[in-house]
């Protein structure tokens, strides 16, 4: 028998079959760090803490290295954070320095080294000092976890004990950065919970020492300027994840907030409680406040309210200022109101809200007073979200009648509402109230938005109503430019608006609502061009005949797929598609010409990356008797798909010398 040599082919199938070359080409890989710059400034000096570090007096701090275990004032890393700003004692870093603080799990509280200070007779003062202000607005103080210019992959944790009362504090504290920590405690309980029944299984102890493995506050902030959070999960706390007030010019990214026994943001500290300047919110996740936090499994318990002694908001202040943007957020399943504004009552007040989805909140989702902006935006008012469920202990479903959109107006006050998606079970979709001495000049614009109503939670005999109000000397609200369906008295005010008909959705179930629009729908194409929003709620641009709601219907491009051997394998490859293209499907089958998802059809998922993406299908050439053709599908992130990319196969067979 003679020898049988085994041939590679790859063919692009498009109209004809193509035989190409397979050659071995370079593997493009690797991302760009995203890096963050504190400013054009240079940090005084750079020290660290790591867990095989020393205490201050072993290691000097300023060399990330391990203590050798002998010796004084050694090149090494400090063991704790507490070695940089010990309880009850000065810091030992100064305005303008850097500390980074390496991965691993550092208990801050009573018995932490570095905690000499500290007395048990009084455990919950057993906390950092204020972290030194910066020199400037440019040459920030900076907390940081290791990696936090390379993705903050594996964060530090600063877990609290011993009934802490805060674990960062920024007291008087201003051109701060912190960024790429964890910042929760070690315990289920909630501070005072249900103590207007009595107390429960879940409350902290507070009467004796020890305390347990608890902590009130995440961080503390007053008096406070040109401060930067970024990459934080501060969750878990017994009490609330941030409490601030009297801020000036704070930048928030990538922050989420969840899981704190009763507040998440709470901005009504003693005294004034006003901010000033711009505060700004990007990325910013506020959840599941209200309820306690399991440990070690992170799960919701024990939610509670106002009725049962609680709190509940994700975000609340007290009498505020300050210019208020918050883009790209989320406010999600917190025990009372998700976003709480109302209290944004000082003359220079405004408030810009974008691309921005509240849910599952069982007061209003969104409350705000004043000059207001919100745009792109999905407003999911399933306020009965907690009856029922096991992780409820007293919640008060639909507090505050649980409209979805709740906007609160002084005399000439004007809130404009564009482009967004709205459904509740609540009293209201949107309500507007007079705060005290309006002209009649007051006005609520809305344009180009879908209201979906549902059966009202507290009175299943009706339906949500589209708009409210009872306290103005002239109606406020100008509505045109709608699809309005399923709402009491099939209100339809607009000459544009487009009513009783189904808006086009994914789905418009309460508990399961999905705002993107299907092909076909009446919110398509039939927007008002003027004062539309230039993006969608992902940010995807709109086109000339912009669409009704927070989504705008596209479909990202198809994409061109290349084909390679690796030696028995199979490589694709495509340029991502920045534009729209989210994640993309890799479909492969024996047979030629497949379609996607047929039978025999098989799937992997592709991230989107900067530049050449590739799927490696292994060992995809072995076996002389199966052949794949490959095709490559972007999605949106809608989740749509446009037709599938140009097909290509890779082929193995056999050939046997003289044959």
């Amino acid at each position: 028998m003679s020898p049988t040599r085994i041939v590679h082919l790859l063919l692009a199938l498009a109209s004809a079959w193509q035989i190409l070359c397979a050659v071995e080409l370079p593997d493009f890989t690797g991302l760009t760090p995203r890096l963050r710059a504190a400013g054009s400034g240079l940090a005084a000096a750079t020290y660290y803490v790591r867990p095989d570090g020393g205490s201050a007096t072993a290691c000097t701090g300023a060399v990330n290295a391990p203590y050798g275990g002998s010796g004084v004032g050694q090149p090494c890393a400090w063991n704790h954070p507490f070695q940089a700003l010990p309880p009850e004692g000065a810091p030992r870093i100064a305005g303008g320095d850097t500390l980074i603080i390496a991965a691993g799990s550092y208990m801050l509280g009573y018995g932490a080294p570095g905690a000499d200070a500290c007395e048990s007779d009084w455990p919950w003062g057993c906390t950092m000092p204020p972290i030194p202000s910066g020199p400037n607005a440019s040459q920030r103080t900076r907390i940081l976890g290791a990696g936090w210019d390379t993705g903050c992959a594996n964060p530090p944790e600063l877990w609290g004990t011993e009934r802490a009362d805060q674990l960062l504090n920024l007291t008087d504290s201003s051109h701060v950065e912190i960024g790429c920590l964890e910042i929760t405690d070690h315990s289920s309980c909630v501070e005072f919970h249900a103590h207007a029944f009595g107390g429960s299984a879940l409350t902290c102890e507070r009467e004796a020492y020890p305390f347990g493995p608890w902590a009130a506050t995440g961080l503390y902030a007053e008096d406070s300027a040109n401060v930067y959070l970024h990459d934080l999960n501060i969750h878990g706390l017994a009490s609330a994840g941030i409490r601030a007030g009297r801020l000036t010019d704070w930048l928030v990214e990538d922050v989420r907030i969840a899981g704190n026994g009763l507040v998440g943001w709470d901005g009504d500290i003693d005294g004034d409680d006003s901010n000033t300047g711009v505060l700004r919110f990007s990325r910013w996740t506020v959840e599941w406040n209200g309820c306690g936090e399991t440990y070690p499994a992170g799960q919701p318990t024990g939610c509670w309210a106002q009725t049962a002694g609680g709190y509940g908001d994700g975000v609340g202040t007290g009498e505020t200022g300050g210019r208020w943007i918050i883009e790209d957020s989320a406010f999600l399943y917190n025990t009372s109101d998700g976003l709480d504004l109302l209290y944004t009552r000082r003359p220079d007040a405004r408030i810009e809200i974008r691309r921005t989805r509240a849910e599952g909140n069982a007061g209003n989702q969104i409350k705000t007073t004043g000059q207001v902006t919100v745009e792109n935006s999905i407003i999911v008012g399933n306020c009965g979200y907690f009856d029922g469920q096991p992780f409820t202990y007293h919640v008060d479903n639909c507090r505050a009648l649980g409209t979805a959109l709740s906007l609160d107006l002084g005399p000439g006050d004007a809130a404009t509402v564009v482009n967004n998606t709205l459904t509740s079970e609540g009293d209201c979709l949107v309500t507007a109230e007079c705060t005290g001495g309006c002209t009649g000049a007051e006005r609520v614009l809305l344009r180009n938005n879908i209201f979906q109503g549902q059966t009202d939670f507290t009175q299943l005999w009706e339906q949500t109503c589209l708009v409210y109000e009872e306290t103005f000397p002239a109606n406020p609200f100008d509505v045109d430019y709608s699809v309005i369906a399923d709402v009491k008295h099939d209100a339809c005010p607009g000459s544009h608006d487009i009513c009783d008909r189904p808006p086009g959705l994914t789905n418009t179930a309460i508990d399961a609502f999905d705002a993107y629009l299907v092909a076909g729908s009446p919110a398509i194409n039939v927007g008002q061009t003027p004062g539309a929003t230039a993006d969608d709620f992902d940010a995807e641009p709109r086109d000339a005949w912009p669409d009704i709601g927070a989504d705008e219907y596209s479909l990202p491009a198809p994409v061109i797929v290349t084909i390679e051997r690796s030696g028995s394998d199979i490589r694709l490859s495509w340029t991502h598609n920045a534009a729209n293209s989210a994640a993309y499907q890799v479909w492969w089958s024996q047979a030629p010409y497949f379609e996607p998802a047929a039978a025999g059809s098989q799937q992997a998922e592709v991230e989107p990356a900067t530049g050449i993406l590739h799927h490696i299908h292994t060992g995809a050439l072995d076996d002389v008797s199966r052949n794949y053709a490959y095709v490559v599908r972007s999605l949106n992130k809608a989740g749509r798909t446009p037709a599938s990319s140009n097909r290509t196969a890779g082929f193995s067979f056999a050939l046997a010398t003289g044959e």
